[in-house]
C-alpha cells in the first residue's frame, strides 16, 4: 500500500457550478472530482460545492456528500421542508444510487454482493477498514460492465452509505479503484490522474410532487 500523498487543494473552476436540475424545491448538481462537498477546517479549503451553490442559490442546503475525489450527482434542498424531506429519504435508505468505477485488474466473476463491516482506521484516518468485530454493516452490489487492458468498468450499487464504502469494498476484492490515493497500490494509483469513481444515477422522491425522479450524469472517464 502506498503512503497517502499530501492533499494539495486546487479545485476545478470550470464550470463553477454544473446544474443538472432545479425547481422551487430541489437542486441537483454534478460535482467535479477534486472539489470538496462542504468546507474543510483549513481556511484554504473554504471553496466547495456547498459554498458555490449558496452563491447562486441562496438558502440551498446540502443533503448528502461525496468524497472530494469522487465526481457525480449531489442533491440539495432549496427550502427547509425539502431539505428535511430529502435528508430523511437518505437516512431511511429510500433513495437509489448507482456509481460507476474503473477498477484495477479483471474480476473472475461478473458480479455479486460484498457484505463486509467497516470501521474508521483511526491511526490512518480518514481511511476506513474492514473489522468483523466492531465494524458497521455495509453492503455493495456490483457487476462488470466491460473489461479492458487496465481492468474493468463496474456498476456499484451501495445498499448502505458508509464512508469510503465503495473504495474499501473494491480493495477487499483486490481490485482497487484506479487513481485512489488512499487505497490503491502504486500501479493502480498511477494508472489515472483522478479517482475513477462517479455517482452516475440518483433516484429520489420529490418532496412536494410526491413522485419519484431519476437524475443521470455522464461518466467523465
Amino acid at each position: 500500500m502506498t503512503n497517502i500523498p499530501p492533499l494539495i487543494y486546487n479545485p476545478p473552476m470550470e464550470p463553477f457550478l454544473d446544474v443538472v436540475f432545479q425547481d422551487d424545491d430541489i437542486l441537483v448538481l454534478n460535482k467535479q472530482a477534486g472539489l470538496l462537498t462542504v468546507p474543510g477546517k483549513d481556511p484554504k479549503h473554504a471553496d466547495c460545492l456547498e459554498a458555490r451553490a449558496r452563491k447562486e442559490f441562496p438558502g440551498s442546503l446540502i443533503v448528502h456528500r461525496l468524497d472530494m475525489d469522487t465526481s457525480g450527482l449531489i442533491v440539495l434542498g432549496l427550502t427547509k421542508f425539502s431539505h428535511r424531506h430529502l435528508s430523511l429519504q437518505f437516512q431511511n435508505k429510500n433513495i437509489d444510487k448507482i456509481y460507476i468505477a474503473h477498477i484495477f485488474g479483471s474480476p473472475s466473476e461478473d458480479g455479486g454482493m460484498i457484505d463486509l463491516p467497516l470501521i474508521c482506521d483511526w491511526p490512518n484516518r480518514p481511511k476506513q477498514m474492514v473489522d468483523h468485530e466492531k465494524g458497521k454493516p455495509s453492503q455493495t452490489k456490483w457487476r462488470v460492465l466491460d473489461r479492458d487492458d487496465l481492468g474493468a468498468r463496474v456498476e456499484l450499487i451501495p445498499l448502505t452509505g458508509r464512508s469510503h464504502q465503495l473504495r474499501v469494498h473494491m480493495l477487499s476484492m483486490d481490485h482497487p479503484i484506479l487513481g485512489d490515493r488512499f487505497y490503491a497500490h502504486e500501479g493502480a494509483l498511477n494508472a489515472s490522474d483522478r479517482l475513477r469513481l462517479h455517482s452516475k444515477t440518483v433516484t429520489i422522491m420529490h418532496p412536494i410532487k410526491k413522485e419519484k425522479i431519476t437524475f443521470d450524469s455522464d461518466v467523465p472517464f
